[in-house]
């Protein structure tokens, strides 16, 4: 895979931790797997793991506090 920011071919796997603002709390979700870019440190996010980052916020949204944090392995 080639990194859309730089264009070299150093794209490894690794994990990040995704931010969101719902209507009425913060979520965080940690260790969700990405791939980086080993050259500039970019960081992309496949679809798959983007469309459960989305199930996973439409369910927090019913349940919400303030502030959500959780794993991404645990959730997904």
């Amino acid at each position: 895979m080639r990194c859309m920011s730089c264009k070299t071919e150093g794209m490894i796997d690794a994990s990040t931790t995704y931010f969101a603002q719902l209507n009425n709390c913060y979520v965080i979700i940690e260790h969700v797997p990405c791939k980086k870019c080993d050259q500039c440190g970019e960081e992309f996010i496949t679809v798959s793991v983007m469309e459960k980052i989305d199930e996973i916020l439409e369910r927090i949204e019913k349940v919400s506090s303030k502030v959500f944090i959780m794993n991404y392995h645990t959730a997904a």
